[in-house]
């Protein structure tokens, strides 16, 4: 039997689902072990999970590579050792990968790691195995910031090294821009900046399971729009549509691209996340990549449009190695629901028509509620997912979503 840990440094709802999926690997019948590392401890975690759970040991810092080690041979105590040392948190990867590496457990070690999180790399890897990405560079100074817009031109992106999805991302249009942008962040040898050409294309995402270094299965959606756009217009609404056409020739051209790319990373075991551009000549770009679960409400996707559980196919994948790929049946969409202003959220507008119109589609959600603060997120206070076995319904559902619902913020 198989021991399991799963580094969850806070019991929120995202970890909580990827550990119940681990603990529902014993149902009906025992198959493996699970243990967790956290910050919290043990009387933090749900009631009717922590029945579920073999072990917990609780350390001081999960993103400390000597600390993931402690706590592994702590619980590995209790566990009969370590097995499978988990985690679906993308600032998590590295420090999670040495500590496999340390204590010899099988999995994506440092070295891959770092291909996936730290962007400039990642960039540089995927041009060798000749994979199309965007001209970038690691800014040091600002003569390198003044060198890399002399080569590409503005408007360009700025990222940090080793973003969260769009987190802390921006796009520099000018050239106030630029000298505004180069007071703000001052990079350095010890704090450098990603820059990357602005592309412009419809973005969209893959995403991979791959066992033993053979890519098995794949899913993919669009960005509507993409999340830099969302976060320069704080007026804009979000969404994410999975559609329903498995053979979409859009995605399925995109394979190739996908598997040159995860080769070259070196990804041999797990599900993955990549975001890639199709450009006006309808050439694709590879954007990032994640060696890891996806966010953007893209795991409640996956299950409702394969009437499949996606927590649960990623435990199995994980921990006993096998993944039975699913086929999907319907289109899904999440629309993603946030106020303009500031403060904590005051009322929520036009939750009744939504549901009046389009509330037989909604299949879950989480809506806004009046009190809670403004999200640090683009993707807001709440959302609501729907699918439908035609493609356009979720489209329209979508839309009348995000026209409809209306968050208003207290201002204070």
């Amino acid at each position: 039997m198989r021991s399991i840990v799963f580094v969850a440094p806070l019991f929120r709802e995202g970890s909580n689902r990827f550990l119940a999926a681990l603990a529902g690997l014993n149902e009906p019948t025992r198959r493996v072990r699970v243990g967790v590392l956290s910050l919290e401890p043990a009387d933090r975690i749900e009631p009717a999970l922590r029945e579920r759970l073999d072990a917990h040991y609780q350390i001081r810092d999960c993103l400390d590579t000597d600390e993931l080690v402690r706590g592994c041979r702590g619980i590995g105590q209790a566990l009969g050792g370590v097995d499978r040392l988990l985690a679906h948190l993308e600032e998590l990867q590295i420090p999670v990968a040495d500590a496999r590496e340390r204590l010899g457990i099988e999995g994506v070690h440092g070295e891959v790691a770092r291909n996936f999180r730290d962007k400039d790399r990642m960039k540089k890897v995927l041009r060798a195995a000749g994979v199309s990405v965007a001209r970038s560079r690691l800014l040091r100074s600002r003569e390198d910031v003044m060198a890399f817009v002399r080569e590409v031109g503005l408007p360009i992106v700025l990222k940090p090294p080793a973003g969260l999805g769009a987190r802390a991302t921006f796009r520099v249009k000018d050239a106030r821009e630029l000298e505004a942008a180069l007071a703000r962040l001052a990079p350095s040898a010890e704090r450098p900046y990603q820059a990357e050409e602005f592309v412009e294309g419809r973005e969209s995402t893959c995403e991979t399971v791959t066992v033993a270094g053979r890519h098995v299965w794949r899913s993919g959606t669009h960005y509507l729009p993409g999340p830099l756009e969302v976060l320069e217009n704080p007026w804009m609404q979000y969404c994410v549509l999975l559609p329903r056409e498995a053979d979409d020739p859009t995605f399925r051209a995109f394979d190739k691209t996908n598997a040159t790319a995860l080769d070259a990373l070196g990804l041999r075991h797990g599900l993955s996340h990549m975001e890639w551009f199709l450009r006006r000549d309808g050439t694709p770009m590879v954007n990032e990549v994640g060696a890891r679960p996806p966010g953007a409400n893209i795991m409640p996707l996956m299950t409702h449009a394969h009437r499949r559980d996606m927590w649960a196919a990623w435990a199995e994948l994980m921990a006993l190695d096998t993944f039975v790929p699913p086929r999907r049946v319907v289109a899904a969409g999440t629309a993603f629901f946030r106020g303009q202003g500031r403060g904590r959220v005051a009322r929520i507008r036009g939750l009744t028509e939504a549901q009046a119109e389009v509330g037989a589609f909604v299949v879950e959600r989480r809506l806004p509620v009046v009190g809670q603060p403004k999200a640090t997120s683009y993707e807001g206070e709440g959302w609501a997912v729907v699918a439908h076995e035609r493609t356009d319904v979720v489209v329209h559902a979508l839309k009348r979503l995000v026209e409809l619902v209306r968050i208003d913020y207290d201002g204070t």
